[in-house]
């Protein structure tokens, strides 16, 4: 009786579909686990070896989705990656392709670093995606790093540009917050980011009840302007996240899993599961550095003319440039009348070109700087006009937001500009999802707290310790717009706020440090051009620092605390390292040198009176082999960058 009764239940659940499917699939190196079931929807949990990383957490999109069948296949590509961290590298993984009811179909994939996942449609005609679930249930009590949304009244409209708030998920601030997040969870680290953003809306995450659930903007409905920039931004949507046609992918959700701090800056998770290369030959784009305008206020000293948003003062800026060997300036905002959004036409104080004619007799070119929507509203006639002219680029600004129809500007900007060989700057945007992989001539971004925060910053803002936390999370999902290079600089004691004439938290050596510790191809020197030619060791040392390398490691670092980069091109190294506002002696290992050979080293360090100076450095010139070890004494707020040529 009792066996019937078993085997009666059985029955019972399968004509109700309440018996779950259960699917796994593992890492290469058998390390990772990761389990989708469908009971009540689609579960997702993960684990490392014993340890439960993420507990079972639902997902899906639109609806109660089911499991109807299943496939694993392997995973192995060789990743080449121009103006990357490194110039190529191999990931291996297994993928289990789930296909779901109602015409929508998951991917699931097991890497040695981490795990994604990612919904795709199979129906062909309009597909309109009401909301995509995800309730990620992490420990309770867990740490967490948290970057919220800057704007409590319409959180989905912001630069993307905070700190980030350490706690315990269960004490979170209910506020959302924009990816990348990361919880530390049984002496790992897992990394919340995303992968192939593509005409989608980008998520973000709230912490609830041990949940880090996500949100997306809602579709736009209707636009307007702000006048003083004629900068776009909605003011009314719709009821659902995204519409498209036909079959396609939706963004990779990543889970990067790192055992050691040193493991996060150099993940490449994001990179990787990004789609290839969509603009063909790449011959003509040309990393490098940037004198940039904007920060400095336009601050020259010394100089014979009226220094402004003018002629003769943008000839100063090539000057600077081609005697330094700096290959690109940017003219940024005001070079057109902002409040009309008049991109087609330079101010009166501005002949371009004769700028753009000065410049190619000092080997410098320009990129022009412009509000995003004002660019996309130009696109075509823009780039064939200053593409003829000679500009090689934009800098484009203030998108402030992620909903689908941003996203999808993005990415029309990117193919566009392309086909008349012009490069892009995205600032005022979300963090990188993989696009300079797609649209390589896509070379920086921002979405990062940089140093133009300094203008405006406060006493009480921690900017050492936001500079040595955000390169183990943010840079994980890529190249990051700081615009180092500050030759004012303060201490913790002495630093004061100041607009026009800005100052650096810091010290000297911490700026240096930041053209090797940060992942960034198309770099500004922040500091006006005067201001640096009192400092020529200093400017000569960062101009020397390649914008491309071969390799990226980690060699020392602890999130919150320090960071030690290491970056090799030709056979040469570069070594920058800073610390949080906390003085911190270092012993320096070389034991990633070949053996056998020995390298010439210039070391620009912190000065013995930099606690009281943060301007004070020293140069050492050393030798160094495999076998050296070096002590480095950084001070509050500290840092040094030092080259190793090999003899």
């Amino acid at each position: 009786m009792k066996q019937k009764i078993v085997f009666s239940t059985l029955l019972l659940m399968l004509a109700t579909g309440i018996c779950a499917k259960q699917y796994e699939v593992s890492s290469p190196n058998g390390k990772l686990t990761v389990v989708v079931n469908d009971d009540n929807g689609i579960q997702l949990s993960f684990k490392r070896e014993s340890i439960i990383l993420m507990q079972p957490s639902v997902i899906g999109i639109n609806n109660n989705n089911k499991i109807l069948k299943a496939k694993t296949t392997a995973i192995n590509e060789k990743i080449v990656a121009p103006f990357y961290r490194q110039k190529e590298f191999y990931m291996e993984g297994k993928q289990l392709d789930l296909r779901l009811n109602d015409g929508f179909g998951m991917q699931v994939r097991a890497y040695d670093e981490g795990v994604a996942y990612r919904f795709y449609t199979t129906k062909k005609g309009e597909v309109i995606v009401q909301n995509e679930t995800a309730k990620y249930q992490f420990d309770a009590d867990a740490r967490v790093w948290l970057s919220y949304s800057t704007n409590d009244k319409e959180p989905f409209a912001m630069a993307f540009q905070n700190t980030y708030d350490e706690t315990v998920l269960s004490k979170a601030k209910d506020k959302y917050a924009f990816l990348p997040a990361t919880i530390a969870v049984g002496g790992m680290k897992v990394t919340i980011l995303e992968s192939d953003l593509r005409s989608y809306p980008g998520m973000f995450v709230k912490a609830e009840n041990g949940k880090l659930s996500a949100a997306f903007a809602p579709y736009p409905k209707k636009m307007d302007y702000y006048k003083w920039r004629g900068m776009s931004h909605v003011v009314e949507t719709e009821s659902f996240i995204a519409k498209s046609q036909g079959q396609r992918t939706y963004p990779w959700r990543v889970f990067a899993v790192t055992e050691k701090d040193t493991d996060m800056p150099v993940n490449n998770l994001v990179y990787a599961l990004a789609t290839p290369n969509q603009i063909g030959d790449i011959s003509w784009l040309r990393p490098g550095k940037v004198a940039w305008d904007w920060w400095n206020d336009w601050n020259l000293k010394g100089v014979d003319f009226i220094a402004g948003i003018n002629t003769q003062t943008y000839k100063y800026y090539i000057d600077f440039a081609s005697k330094n060997h700096i290959p690109y300036i940017v003219l940024d905002e005001g070079w057109y009348e902002s409040a009309k959004g008049d991109i087609m036409n330079p101010i009166a104080d501005i002949n371009l070109t004769e700028l753009i004619r000065y410049g190619k007799t000092k080997n410098v070119d320009i990129v022009l700087w412009t509000v995003f929507n004002v660019l996309d509203e130009h696109l075509k006639e823009a780039c064939e006009k200053y593409s003829a002219m000679g500009i090689k680029g934009f800098k484009v600004d203030f998108l402030d937001r992620n909903d689908q129809t941003a996203v999808e500007m993005a990415e029309r900007l990117a193919q566009t500009c392309a086909k008349y060989h012009m490069m892009l700057d995205y600032h005022g945007y979300f963090a990188p999802t993989g696009m300079s992989r797609t649209y390589p001539n896509i070379m920086n971004y921002e979405g990062v707290f940089g140093m133009e925060e300094c203008r405006w910053a406060k006493k009480t803002t921690d900017m050492p310790l936001y500079d040595v936390t955000f390169p183990f999370i943010r840079m994980m999902a890529g190249q990051v717009d700081f615009t180092p290079g500050a030759m004012r600089n303060g201490t913790k004691k002495n630093w004061v706020e100041c607009y026009e004439n800005p100052v650096s938290m810091g010290t000297r050596c911490h700026q240096l440090a930041c053209y090797v510790v940060h992942d960034s191809p198309f770099t500004m020197l922040s500091d006006a051009p005067t201001n640096y030619e009192r400092e020529e060791p200093c400017v000569d040392m960062i101009t020397s620092i390649p914008d491309v390398f071969d390799c990226t490691i980690i060699p020392q670092g602890e999130i919150g605390k320090y960071i030690v980069t290491a970056r090799s091109v030709g056979g040469n190294w570069y070594l920058g390292g800073q610390t949080n506002w906390d003085e911190r002696d270092l012993t320096l290992t070389f034991d990633f040198l070949p053996a056998g050979k020995t390298y010439q080293c210039t070391l620009f360090c912190d000065g013995i009176n930099a606690n009281h100076n943060a301007e004070d450095y020293q140069v050492k010139t050393i030798t160094i082999n495999k076998e050296t070890t070096l002590p480095i004494h950084m001070a509050s707020g500290g840092g040094f960058l030092m080259k190793l040529l090999a003899k």
